[in-house]
């Protein structure tokens, strides 16, 4: 297997539909946890998480209990050893 140092091409075009979608799913993610966490110095309570998958929140008090959000960039391979995006 031969591993490449140079990251592949990405241009903004290819993927600005993609990146809107993000964006706003993050806003609306970042609204959810401001209304419902409590306050932390200048709202970094609101943060998203990086996980092999995608991105995630922590559990957010609600109620009786909590619940998280996460997305799924990528999903497992069937042999649990990696992952790959989905397509």
């Amino acid at each position: 297997m031969v591993h490449s140092t140079t990251w592949p091409s990405l241009p903004f075009s290819e993927w600005k539909d993609t990146c809107a979608t993000l964006h706003m799913w993050t806003q609306i993610v970042g609204k959810v946890r401001l209304a419902l966490c409590p306050p932390i110095n200048h709202c970094w309570g609101v943060a998203l998480y990086v996980t092999l998958q995608g991105l995630t929140t922590s559990p957010m008090p609600y109620q009786d209990g909590s619940f998280e959000i996460a997305s799924r960039a990528a999903k497992p391979l069937p042999s649990g050893r990696g992952i790959r995006p989905f397509k």
